[in-house]
């Protein structure tokens, strides 16, 4: 089994935050989005990842890769990187690592994490993630007949379906994939100005290839500040129900107290402060005379003398004063 990961948005959604560092590389609950994503694939794909390809951005950081390297090699994969020069498509981002198109394949999009019970079925030639929403006009859709996928749309104008694909797809033989995305690239055909992958989905189909869809039993997006903080307080919750280790034993508590779910990274000091829940802390951070509540905050921070709820703050950033609610960026400072 290969993975592909495309990850080559620029996250603009989410600033101020990622104009340091990439969205699939914020932390949530301590780990990258994008490893929080692979690890997920692997649990509910239940085989064996010979090799994950990440597609990156021209602009991303020099050690992206080295740090994407790592999260495959912890998974015990083979790991490969490629860049996007020019934002084409889902389609043509996939392309990029073509050389991974080969044998059964997932491909996830780095944009969303999701929870799911699915097991695939062997006699389908591939499976889409789906998620039943209110808005279907933002998604591409999926229709269904018996079970099986009869349609692929990309945001249709029009009520077709309310089953959006969430961004995640298995696909039994990748080398078919791959030959109906260049099919595309060479005659040019995009939909909505791109090159689309449910246009390569629908071409398979119409040549026989039968799809299921795989239900998700939650959606969470990492778009914005908002519905990322909201995102790690649900992954929080799911990691304490699956006993993972959060808080470490590194931790320095001085008349304060920790209410979890809560992760707290290494050699974290806490000085007469009340942590959680719903909150995740980077290593090497301090708190003093705060109180913190369902809040995302990264490395090497310094927090004094606040109430925060619903705040995301950057790595290296310094915060000292009377707001309650804050989106800072890398290396910011509020006195």
């Amino acid at each position: 089994m290969n993975i592909i990961v495309p990850m080559a948005g620029i996250g603009s959604r989410l600033r101020p935050h990622t104009l340091t560092i990439p969205k699939p590389l914020t932390l949530i609950a301590g780990k990258p989005i994008v490893q929080r994503l692979v690890e997920d694939i692997v649990k509910v794909i239940d085989q064996e990842v010979e090799e994950i390809a990440f597609v990156i951005g021209p602009t991303f950081p020099k050690d992206t890769e080295e740090k994407l390297m790592t999260i495959a090699r912890d998974m015990g994969a083979k790991g490969k990187v490629s860049v996007q020069e020019q934002a084409l498509g889902t389609a043509h981002a996939i392309q990029c690592a073509k050389d991974t198109l080969e044998g059964p394949c997932v491909v996830a999009f780095a944009d969303t994490l999701f929870k799911a019970d699915f097991t695939l079925d062997g006699e389908s030639d591939g499976a889409i993630w789906v998620k039943q929403v209110e808005e279907p006009s933002a998604y591409g859709v999926v229709k269904l007949h018996d079970g099986i996928i009869t349609d692929f749309v990309e945001k249709p104008d029009e009520f077709i379906s309310d089953l959006a694909i969430i961004g995640i797809y298995y696909i039994k033989n990748g080398e078919v994939l791959r030959e109906e995305i260049q099919y595309l690239l060479d005659n040019n055909i995009k939909d909505k100005g791109e090159f689309q992958l449910t246009n390569a989905l629908e071409n398979m189909k119409q040549k026989g290839l039968k799809f299921v869809p795989g239900q998700v039993t939650e959606w969470m997006d990492c778009g914005n500040k908002e519905v990322t903080v909201d995102t790690n307080s649900k992954i929080l919750q799911f990691a304490s129900q699956e006993n993972e280790n959060l808080i470490s034993k590194s931790v320095t508590l001085n008349n304060s107290s920790i209410i979890e779910p809560c992760y707290i990274g290494e050699n974290v000091e806490l000085n007469d402060s009340v942590i959680g829940p719903n909150v995740s802390l980077g290593d090497n951070s301090i708190v003093e005379n705060s109180k913190i509540v369902n809040s995302l905050i990264q490395t090497n921070t310094i927090i004094k003398n606040v109430t925060l709820k619903q705040a995301m703050i950057g790595n290296n950033a310094y915060f000292d004063g009377e707001f309650k609610s804050v989106s800072i960026g890398d290396y910011s400072v509020l006195k």
